[in-house]
């Protein structure tokens, strides 16, 4: 009982610690309530907007944005990683234009990405393409490099096809680390994802903090970040699940 408890517990208190400074300061800072709003008027804010529907659609559209450029972040980083941790010409030719790239904030392509797709869920999904995209290629690119070169020689004796080398080699070598750099890369297109949708869309919780600011409700606009933090929270609590359920496969491998 205490090993099930002693998880839930500790993040409890910090919570709970949280909640009690965050009302003392509403109470005592000297910001009015919309400035500032304690706890209580955020939560009876926060049912208003799940009863009305309006939390749970702009939840949604940043969740299939946010699925939508990472899925395409992943079809095409993670087989260029396969292509340039393999074969050094092709680094050779497009190490240096990933490497010139990839420190460009994602956000500096707002303006080229709304003249290209125009205002709505084109320019959000390249945006978080993009900011998943290149960690992922590179992430990729070292994980195949860092796999021992003795199990290339043995495929080589047995003759393997490229796609025995891929499937049987690099893939199973590879995935522990990427499936680290998906946990981290999830992250950063969560994080996207809300400053593309303060200026490129209509809908979405980055587009739900932009319009409550600018109509002043400040419980809105925490309403929007708990939302956000919570499904951070989950995202990563998932991928956490995936990194150990390969790791229990991978030591199920190994005892045979």
């Amino acid at each position: 009982m205490k090993s099930i408890q002693q998880p839930f517990l500790f993040p409890l208190v910090t919570f709970s610690v949280t909640l009690m400074l965050w009302e003392l300061l509403a109470r005592h800072s000297g910001w009015s309530e919309q400035v500032f709003p304690g706890p209580v008027k955020v939560f009876v804010s926060m049912c208003e907007l799940i009863c009305n529907g309006a939390m749970l659609r702009h939840a949604v559209a940043s969740l299939f944005r946010v699925t939508a450029g990472f899925y395409l972040a992943i079809l095409f980083g993670i087989p260029l990683g396969i292509v340039l941790g393999r074969w050094r010409t092709a680094q050779q030719f497009l190490n240096p234009l990933i490497q010139f790239l990839r420190p460009i904030s994602p956000l500096a392509w707002i303006p080229l990405s709304m003249l290209w797709f125009g205002i709505g869920d084109k320019p959000a999904v390249f945006l978080i393409f993009l900011a998943s995209f290149f960690p992922l290629a590179v992430s990729t690119t070292a994980a195949v490099q860092s796999i021992n070169p003795v199990y290339f020689h043995v495929a080589a004796n047995f003759n393997f096809s490229r796609y025995e080398v891929v499937t049987k080699i690099i893939i199973p070598g590879m995935l522990p680390s990427v499936l680290t750099a998906l946990r981290i890369t999830v992250t950063i297109a969560w994080l996207v994802v809300v400053a593309a949708e303060m200026i490129a869309v209509k809908s979405g919780l980055g587009y739900l903090i932009l319009d409550s600011r600018n109509a002043l409700r400040m419980d809105y606009v925490m309403d929007g970040m708990i939302v956000i933090g919570a499904i951070g929270l989950l995202l990563d609590y998932v991928m956490t699940r995936l990194n150990r359920i390969d790791s229990i496969a991978w030591a199920s491998v190994g005892d045979r």
